[in-house]
């Protein structure tokens, strides 16, 4: 499974790059059968990622705007990003084990939690560590790996085996589409093996997102809303997702 994400995901940025591709020359790139790779077309077919030709496939075009890119992120909803970070930060309480995910959200999550609060912090995107290990008062744990310029992730097998081993109390998530039908999705494939890991090794889930990110639906899944205990978004959050939250048992801060 592992193999498949990683490899659906470098399809995608073959595809980004040309345009097109074959199932012959993927199949040969990536050296698996050709059946593998209609499989593959398939499964990015039916997320709308790809458009299906004979004997091979095109980027959609129409999904590039669904591609992450953290430069591009960061410079949106800053406001409702900084609160939500803010009230997130409030929630780590000295001696704490804590992760904090890959994106623009948890970033402010670091930059509110105060500087002389004794932590150990296991994050894994390059803006977080930058933040983390200029703090003499937290113990930095960083699972290395492939670096992933479009999110500033590093991320590997090594890295989330190195997770799944460890223990936190809270971890802050973030995400790209929250849906209750589809569940809490990311828009990098190679996302989700670490936000599995992440989750099921954190005492208390957290989920960090403005409210533009409800109602949405990426191609990478990784959780149900039910896997978390908190979540953390601003004032626009629509009516019917903060019924069904408080209904779930789930608490929810408002910012």
């Amino acid at each position: 499974m592992k193999k498949k994400h990683f490899r659906l995901d470098k399809i995608v940025q073959y595809l980004r790059e040309n345009k097109v591709a074959t199932i012959k020359e993927l199949a040969e790139l990536f050296n698996v059968t050709t059946m593998t790779i209609r499989r593959d077309f398939k499964e990015l077919s039916e997320d709308n990622v790809v458009k299906l030709i004979p004997g091979g496939a095109i980027f959609n075009q129409q999904e590039e705007n669904d591609v992450y890119f953290f430069s591009r992120e960061e410079t949106r909803n800053k406001e409702e990003k900084s609160r939500i970070g803010e009230a997130a930060a409030a929630l780590v309480q000295p001696n704490d084990t804590i992760v904090i995910d890959t994106g623009s959200t948890t970033e402010y999550v670091a930059r509110y939690i105060p500087r002389n609060t004794r932590l150990t912090v296991i994050c894994y995107s390059l803006n977080i560590i930058n933040i983390a290990c200029r703090n003499k008062d937290w113990n930095v744990i960083v699972p290395g790996g492939y670096f992933h310029e479009n999110s500033l992730m590093f991320e590997s097998e090594k890295g989330i085996e190195l997770i799944r081993s460890m223990r936190a109390g809270k971890c802050f998530i973030a995400a790209s589409g929250i849906s209750n039908k589809l569940g809490v999705t990311c828009t990098n494939i190679y996302e989700i093996e670490t936000k599995k890991a992440v989750i099921k090794s954190s005492d208390t889930r957290i989920l960090v997102a403005d409210s533009t990110k409800f109602n949405k639906v990426k191609i990478a899944h990784f959780a149900e809303l039910s896997d978390f205990d908190i979540i953390i978004t601003d004032k626009g959050i629509p009516e019917d997702y903060r019924r069904l939250i408080q209904d779930m048992g789930i608490t929810l801060y408002i910012v």
